[in-house]
């Protein structure tokens, strides 16, 4: 389990040997809620 704070750009996936589950409870503030950003690529996730 994880925890960000607001204004904290993270992201998180699985790899080809290893499984992921995402379940996301988010709230508002301001009547706003999660942002969801860009996808990141293969060769950025792998370092590439």
């Amino acid at each position: 389990m994880i925890w960000c704070p607001p204004g904290i750009k993270h992201w998180h996936g699985a790899s080809p040997t290893t499984a992921m589950t995402h379940i996301a409870i988010t709230g508002t503030l301001n009547g706003n809620n999660v942002e969801w950003l860009e996808k990141v690529t293969d060769e950025q996730y792998n370092g590439k």
